[in-house]
């Protein structure tokens, strides 16, 4: 996260905080003992230059040396990185999941029993209360690689060894589908399923915008195996950064409702269509080895991917008729609010 906060200063953050927090002259006069400074003269902070990575550098303007917070100020790193991360989440969020819903959604989704009313609206609102706690919650994760913390590394040369290059993929995510996989399964534990998880859980239909629609300290729970990830193991920092962008897009395309692959290791849309509708399987999130040995793993009916038997109200009935049992099992009452007129919808 270095380098977008060496970019991110480059571009904005040195001219705002040093116009917000300008350095101020010394009350004792100069560094070398003199008191003959005056109101003219301009003062610049100590902190020098050292590019985040080796690929690229970004010569930073004389904005950079005359803040009182230098770029590597503690409160300042906090700071923008929240901004950062709640900027960029909202926009990432917002640009795929429209995309998502306007090509990929099936949109007779919505005449579903289940589908709520106003849901994604809902959906959406649900996701811009919560994306404030989940940046501030991310931010610290982040501040402690800026930090220096953890076990990220710059260029090929720096790691481990050769192959590791490669094999840091696959590893990172068979390690962070293991802990989301225990995370999410412990979310459902009666104790904690109705204070954290069950937010979520108010979409038995979701749309591409429920995505993001969690209890703030849920989503963030969801994400702590990226960030613990680096700090036991060797990671690339580019490589961290495009795989945070690519989980938070996975997480997207398994909430689209388009059930193209019957993969048995992939852990797609189908597989966590199941998960809404039935609660207790399919906990993973990439792949199905974990729910597979936990016990936990439903395979998708083959109908669910014949599309006219699955947006049948035949298939519908059935749905509903198991989610209505699995929620007066998992919450008791049901508090959902569903539209009453589905079929009045007009669907593309």
């Amino acid at each position: 996260m270095d380098v977008v906060l060496e970019i991110a200063d480059t571009f904005v953050g040195d001219y705002v905080y040093a116009n917000l927090l300008p350095v101020r002259p010394s009350p004792y006069g100069l560094a070398d003992g003199s008191s003959n400074a005056t109101a003219g003269d301009q003062v610049f902070s100590t902190w020098t230059y050292t590019p985040a990575t080796d690929y690229f550098a970004l010569e930073p303007s004389e904005y950079a040396y005359q803040s009182a917070w230098p770029r590597d100020n503690i409160w300042r790193q906090a700071l923008s990185l929240y901004l950062i991360v709640w900027f960029f989440g909202i926009l990432l969020y917002f640009i795929f999941a429209t995309l998502s819903y306007a090509f990929v959604f099936d949109k007779k989704t919505l005449q579903h029993p289940k589908y709520l009313r106003n849901q994604m609206t809902l959906e959406i609102k649900q996701t811009m209360g919560a994306m404030p706690g989940m940046s501030f919650c991310t931010m610290l994760m982040m501040l402690l690689e800026v930090r220096g913390y953890t076990k990220l590394y710059d260029t090929c040369a720096d790691a481990p060894f050769g192959a590791y290059t490669w094999l840091q993929f696959p590893f990172f995510i068979l390690f962070t589908d293991f802990g989301i996989y225990w995370i999410h399964r412990w979310l459902h534990h009666p104790l904690i399923y109705k204070r954290l998880h069950k937010p979520h859980h108010k979409w038995i239909m979701p749309t591409p915008f429920a995505s993001h629609a969690f209890h703030p300290l849920d989503g963030f729970a969801q994400s702590v195996p990226y960030h613990v990830f680096p700090l036991i193991f060797p990671l690339q920092k580019i490589a961290f950064l495009a795989l945070f962008i690519i989980v938070n897009v996975w997480t997207i395309l398994i909430h689209d409702g388009e059930f193209v692959s019957d993969n048995p290791v992939i852990n797609g849309a189908a597989c966590h269509s199941i998960h809404h509708l039935a609660f207790n399987y399919n906990y993973g999130q990439y792949t199905t080895l974990w729910d597979r040995l936990g016990g936990s793993y439903r395979k998708p009916d083959a109908s669910m991917f014949i599309k006219e038997e699955n947006m049948s109200k035949k298939q519908w009935e059935k749905q509903s008729k198991e989610m209505e049992k699995m929620v007066k099992l998992v919450e008791g009452e049901d508090d959902r609010s569903y539209d009453p007129t589905p079929d009045t919808k007009k669907t593309k």
